[in-house]
């Protein structure tokens, strides 16, 4: 907005003002999700009832650059065979065999792409672990990055080197209309992840692991000597129709809820905003982080899945709060579960007693008795009766919890 300085303290001078145009924004954000909210059920009721209607993804007010690249994702299916080649190429070209150590991709940065690598001591002012200067071609990368973390980084500027190169992503995404212009850099990081994970999990090796250990996440990262997350990226990417896994969604949250990644081949809804259901297996895996938390899941629309999700720490300064936690989760619907490690002491014998009542997030969740509901539902009318308490203040009244029908109007769904 071109603020000055001047302009920052002739602001800072009145804090009301700062306040109210602050409670401004809250309530625009608030409305625009609301309207967002309906415009989406109103779009895809209208193509449950009409024949080629379009798509709500014009309808929605705040698509970000983040929604577009899940949308290209998910258009693509997640499957890119011209990268899963031209990883494959380049491996054969090392010779060296399926396991790529850091030394190895490092030698090939310098003789496929004249990419000079330097590990450098981290700089006390900035978290920057990787910078490229295009113009002496030298890569620098943080030296107190552990293996798996740093063979990660070389792999993916390797890929970002190819799609220079080749132009491959400019090919990949023809026709893909975006409307950030941020959303193409975007696409191309995701497309360079995509390579360093085919180049670092090649798809045939990966794929019999897979098999043959029934997607067990944490034997597979042993095996492939990768992290526990890489590897959960990988398993959304079997997407080849001669060699096909089953389909999973994935999301990384924090201890606050918050999903920073996330990726549906299962037409899961993920929330857009901050914050999602405390009974998600990936946000209950922080109860127990040493172990894998599972669970049999059923939404609103009685889609039901089964879960597992895993806590992944980097400590810093041996402090969890100055480092990062997050939780990994993946999920599948519930009919394939038995092709999970996972759930062999797990069988659906009983949907309706096993699966953990979810949903969204509380601000669009439908259930009206939910004991962890943090905030008012926005598809039911926010009413207040001092003389009515169910167990979650935030849970609508509705007509079963009332017992006169003169009573019933003000708490009717909207």
């Amino acid at each position: 907005m071109n603020l000055t300085r001047d302009d920052l303290q002739s602001l800072s001078s009145d804090p009301k003002v700062v306040t109210s145009i602050t409670a401004l924004f809250n309530m625009y954000k608030t409305t625009r999700t609301q309207l967002d909210s309906m415009l989406g059920s109103l779009a895809r009721d209208d193509q449950s009832a009409t024949v080629g209607a379009t798509s709500d993804k014009a309808l929605r007010f705040d698509h970000t650059p983040f929604d577009e690249v899940i949308d290209f994702l998910q258009s693509n299916g997640n499957w890119f065979p011209s990268i899963e080649e031209k990883a494959d190429a380049l491996r054969r070209e090392a010779g060296e065999g399926a396991r790529l150590t850091s030394r190895e991709l490092a030698d090939l940065l310098r003789t496929r792409f004249d990419v000079e690598v330097r590990l450098v001591p981290p700089s006390e002012h900035s978290s920057v672990v990787r910078r490229w200067d295009a113009e002496g071609s030298v890569l620098t990368l943080s030296s107190t990055m552990f293996e798996q973390r740093l063979r990660f980084q070389l792999a993916h500027t390797l890929g970002l080197r190819m799609l220079d190169r080749e132009k491959l992503h400019e090919k990949i995404t023809a026709g893909y209309a975006t409307r950030h212009s941020e959303t193409p850099k975007l696409i191309k990081i995701h497309l360079a992840n995509y390579f360093a994970g085919a180049l670092l999990l090649p798809y045939d090796d990966f794929f019999r692991e897979v098999t043959r250990t029934r997607y067990d996440v944490e034997a597979l990262a042993s095996t492939f000597e990768s992290s526990y997350e890489t590897v959960a990226h990988r398993l959304c990417n079997l997407s080849d129709p001669k060699k096909k896994g089953i389909p999973f969604h994935f999301s990384r949250v924090d201890v606050a809820g918050n999903i920073s990644k996330r990726y549906s081949a299962t037409g899961i809804h993920f929330p857009g905003s901050s914050g999602s259901c405390p009974k998600w297996a990936v946000n209950l895996a922080f109860l127990t982080p040493n172990v894998i938390t599972r669970q049999y899941s059923v939404f609103p629309d009685g889609a039901t899945y089964f879960c597992f999700a895993k806590v992944v720490t980097q400590p810093e300064q041996g402090s969890l709060a100055r480092g990062t936690v997050y939780s990994i989760g993946l999920g599948t619907y519930a009919d394939n579960a038995k092709y999970l490690v996972y759930a062999d002491d797990m069988p659906f014998a009983d949907p309706r007693k096993m699966a953990v009542p979810v949903g969204s997030t509380c601000r669009f969740c439908e259930r009206t008795d939910c004991n962890q509901r943090a905030a008012p539902s926005y598809k039911y009318a926010f009413h207040v009766d001092e003389y009515t308490k169910k167990d979650n203040f935030f849970s609508p009244l509705v007509e079963s919890d009332q017992g006169r029908r003169a009573a019933l109007a003000p708490f009717r769904k909207k």
